[in-house]
């Protein structure tokens, strides 16, 4: 989700919720500890130099169970925030403790944020051997219509 969206969203909620991926609610009285612009600059596996930047806010939960944190406030934490966030329309990402500090990504659902899991990725697969995924299937579970040249005399073979 980009930051405009975000902001979008937060302006018609009446109250802010974030939910794990596995339907689990991070409680209601959590803390916004960090917004800030995250930047990753590395080399990938096949040599190629890159930037990853995105915009990060940190969920953290205290003892305090009556706080609230409101829609409104979030954005006003979002505008004191702009001028170290930047200009681009970046990427939202959302810090939580588990075990260890876990990044997802976030998307909308009806009346709140769902945090979405990220997965790793070779991006250089060309580059370092990695074929490409195929699906294997047998030929007997192919419907009869599709199976025009695998058949005895087809002249596949």
């Amino acid at each position: 989700m980009k930051l405009s969206t975000f902001r979008s969203q937060l302006q018609n909620l009446p109250a802010l919720s974030f939910q794990l991926p596995d339907g689990t609610p991070v409680p209601a009285h959590f803390h916004i500890t960090e917004a800030g612009l995250s930047t990753k600059h590395f080399i990938d596996c096949g040599g190629t130099i890159r930037t990853e930047k995105n915009i990060s806010f940190q969920l953290w939960v205290a003892e305090d169970t009556e706080h609230r944190l409101s829609p409104q406030k979030l954005l006003k934490i979002i505008d004191i925030a702009l001028p170290l966030l930047g200009n681009e329309d970046l990427d939202v990402e959302v810090e939580y403790q588990m075990t260890s500090i876990t990044r997802f990504g976030m998307q909308f659902s009806h009346d709140g944020f769902l945090l979405t899991n990220k997965q790793t990725d070779c991006l250089a697969k060309d580059k370092c051997g990695i074929p490409e995924t195929y699906t294997n299937i047998l030929i007997a579970e192919v419907p009869a219509s599709q199976n025009t040249c695998c058949t005895p005399g087809g002249g596949c073979c």
